[in-house]
């Protein structure tokens, strides 16, 4: 269970082996239904063609920002990196997979995914910086400091770090309860905050006839991000727990392929989110601002 997807532990058969199945294939039986890796590898694609540009037009629109800067910017950045980092092992793996099968480079295939399944971590963390600024102003306001967000990166690092590390090394199933843990708190944490966010800018505005065209425009991307969310996150969420009940075939052939497809896809949505919403920065990520205010203090619209 981690976006792996293919058991590293048993390397693919070379293609000059003789074993008499496609070379991308992990397992004989998968000839059967090739739908799903023909999916995973036009994601993977995608990531590449989409996902690099969109993850460095992230980078140099934060790096550029000064004065108005986010709170949020420093997460951003560094998923960013990551994600830049995974979609540019593409070519590498494809010709890993398909090809040539060393055994050294699945170490840093290995790794590659062991950072992206972590990545989960830094999104947890914007969703957190944003609860806090439109629910609690007024404890955001004493915690605006970027030394404390530098802090929590660095932490995050280390965390990453070690988990990729181990995955690397030791192999896929030493970090499995590890990843599915972590799935599932963060996963519950962003729906939480996001909801939160939701149901607190609704009820600031709530008895008016119109909203604040700021507080329309923070909802309206907060609401995106939350579908971005569940659209990543709850296929794992809500699959892997039901494990036992699928056969071999569907479950490695199929289900895991697909599922770790909508995680890695991630990794081109998000930058994708952000690249369209960067010429408009939203006052959520900026106080103090009228629409982040408790509604006793906003002015009547």
């Amino acid at each position: 269970m981690n976006t792996s997807v293919i058991n590293y532990s048993l390397p693919l058969k070379h293609p000059s082996s003789g074993s008499g199945h496609l070379p991308w294939y992990m397992f004989d039986v998968c000839k059967e239904r090739p739908n799903a890796f023909v999916f995973y590898y036009l994601v993977k694609v995608f990531n590449l063609v989409v996902g690099v540009p969109a993850n460095i037009m992230v980078m140099w629109q934060v790096a550029r920002k000064k004065s108005d800067s986010s709170t949020s910017d420093i997460f951003i950045f560094n998923l960013a990196i990551i994600d830049t980092y995974f979609c540019l092992m593409t070519p590498i793996e494809l010709v890993n997979r398909l090809v040539l099968n060393d055994g050294n480079i699945w170490y840093f295939q290995r790794f590659a995914y062991g950072m992206k399944d972590t990545t989960p971590l830094f999104l947890t963390c914007i969703c957190l910086d944003r609860y806090v600024a439109v629910v609690h102003p007024i404890v955001f306001t004493s915690i605006r400091d970027n030394k404390i967000r530098v802090a929590v990166a660095i932490l995050v690092w280390g965390l990453m770090l070690a988990c990729a590390l181990t995955k690397c090394i030791v192999g896929e199933d030493s970090t499995i309860n590890v990843f599915t843990g972590l799935i599932l708190a963060t996963f519950t944490i962003m729906v939480f905050c996001n909801l939160s966010i939701i149901w607190n800018l609704r009820k600031s505005v709530m008895g008016k006839e119109k909203i604040h065209p700021m507080k329309k425009k923070a909802l309206t991307t907060v609401l995106i991000a939350l579908a971005i969310i569940v659209f990543n996150y709850l296929p794992p969420v809500a699959l892997f727990p039901f494990t036992a009940y699928y056969s071999f075939l569907e479950f490695k052939c199929q289900i895991s392929v697909i599922v770790f497809s909508f995680m890695d896809l991630s990794s081109s949505i998000e930058p994708l989110l952000y690249v369209s919403k960067m010429e408009r920065p939203l006052c959520l990520d900026n106080l103090p601002c009228s629409c982040c205010q408790s509604p006793s203090k906003e002015p009547e619209t």
